[in-house]
């Protein structure tokens, strides 16, 4: 490490600095899906299985929307810490600027967007008639603050590129307490339901959002952010737009999938099935959020060593991230699945929707650890520079066949058990295959490079 506390990515025990990359990236992670927990957990204990239902029934939609944009913000990721490993300051900052700036406008556009669409796009989701008048109130305020959402993530990826993890959880440490307490005093005091957990996670967003930007003002390095400089660099944007709009669209149509998901658990007609597995879902979020910090880790450092023209240090990246994906999978999703009933009963109180969460959970708790294996391969592909490849193996192994699942298997049996473990397949589908694109990628990139090496000799 440096004496400014940066993580220096080129060299050294990378398996201990990829850990220590990872763990405040985790818990941040985990900080953000507590906005979403502490929306269901008030709503569910206060207000009723109704409007669990509710806030739960816009969660595939909201993952679709705001996860493409959020999958540009690795475009964003890449292209500054590849400027990081070549020493080009000149590159980060236009890098900087533009994705801020792009951050903004998508935002405010995504807003508008989401405020005038929220109640058509439940529609077509089936959404169920005695929820849909709060699943749509509970939308419009959300996506009234998506703005505050992408100037956070995507400014956070730029601390990442730099190796600082660190401020980001303090910056949601703050914000997490605020939306909490905002939670409990828009709910039990004001006797406010889905719009008062609502309008508590946008307040939440802002400050976390306000917080990011004052830290990228303040700082004197690559990453440093003048107001008055924001603007697009054509350059910078279409690399940026290159390597991140492919796991935006990756992103999106995994997404689709749980949307259709979605569609047909809301099939059942059942608000003890829907509140089981918003429930089961949330849960099942903090399992992936624990690995996807490694798959951020694979794609940081593995773009600072391709900068750098480092190649062998990406192996090295990706076997150290694959050990520490597959324990933190097994560990917290077996931990996860033997604590079901405890955690679920966090969320829910009826016996059926217990008995409802506890099938999706016991599925998806003791496999999640194989999507984690899937989204590292993908970090490094994408750190090599190769994003189109990963998202056909994903839209092909993950979105094709869980559809493919849907109107076969599961319109045959109609069983959750059925529908659920389409999810265990799809990742180890695309995870064989992610690892052969990796080794065929690994072997060319080195050959280029050694080419290169050898012509400027």
């Amino acid at each position: 490490m440096e004496n400014n506390k940066k993580i220096d990515m080129l060299s050294g025990n990378l398996l201990k600095k990829i850990i220590v990359f990872a763990m405040p990236l985790m818990l941040s992670g985990v900080l953000q899906l507590l906005f979403n927990a502490c929306d269901l957990i008030v709503v569910g204990n206060f207000a009723g299985d109704d409007s669990l239902a509710a806030v739960g029934s816009t969660s595939s939609l909201i993952s679709l929307i705001v996860n493409f944009f959020m999958g540009i913000s690795v475009g964003a990721n890449v292209l500054v810490a590849r400027a990081i490993g070549k020493k080009d300051k000149e590159k980060s900052q236009k890098a900087v600027h533009t994705t801020i700036f792009f951050s903004i406008v998508t935002g405010l556009t995504l807003s508008i967007f989401g405020i005038f669409c929220s109640r058509y796009l439940l529609e077509l989701m089936d959404t169920a008639k005695d929820v849909i008048d709060n699943a749509t109130l509970y939308l419009k305020i959300y996506f009234g603050g998506t703005i505050f959402n992408l100037v956070y993530n995507y400014g956070a990826a730029i601390l990442r590129a730099k190796g600082e993890t660190k401020k980001p959880l303090y910056y949601l440490t703050i914000a997490g307490i605020i939306n909490v307490l905002l939670n409990l005093f828009f709910v039990i005091v004001l006797n406010m339901d889905v719009d008062g957990v609502a309008i508590a996670t946008v307040a939440s967003q802002a400050i976390s959002a306000v917080l990011v930007i004052r830290c990228l003002i303040k700082s004197d390095d690559y990453v440093h952010l003048n107001i008055k400089d924001l603007k697009i660099d054509k350059q910078s944007l279409k690399e940026m737009i290159l390597i991140g709009l492919p796991a935006g669209i990756q992103s999106a149509l995994f997404n689709i999938s749980n949307v259709f998901i979605q569609k047909a658990i809301n099939s059942f007609n059942s608000t003890a099935i829907l509140a089981g597995n918003t429930a089961s879902s949330n849960i099942g979020n903090f399992i992936y959020t624990s690995m996807n910090a490694f798959y951020q880790a694979c794609l940081t450092f593995t773009s600072q060593n391709y900068g750098a023209g480092k190649i062998k240090n990406t192996r090295k990246v990706l076997i150290n991230c694959l050990l520490c994906v597959t324990v933190a999978g097994l560990v917290v999703g077996g931990t996860a699945v033997l604590l079901g009933k405890q955690l679920l009963g966090i969320y829910i109180t009826g016996e059926e929707a217990l008995k409802y969460g506890f099938i999706r959970l016991k599925i998806i708790g003791l496999t999640y650890f194989i999507c984690g294996i899937a989204d590292v391969l993908v970090g490094s592909l994408r750190g090599l520079g190769y994003s189109i490849v990963p998202m056909f193996v994903s839209i092909l192994g993950i979105c094709g066949f869980r559809l493919l699942w849907i109107y076969t298997a599961f319109a045959k049996y109609n069983t959750l058990e059925v529908l659920y473990v389409s999810y265990p397949i799809s990742w180890i589908m695309t995870s064989i295959v992610h690892l052969i694109c990796f080794i065929i990628v690994y072997k060319y990139t080195r050959k280029k490079i050694s080419f290169k090496e050898k012509v400027l000799a």
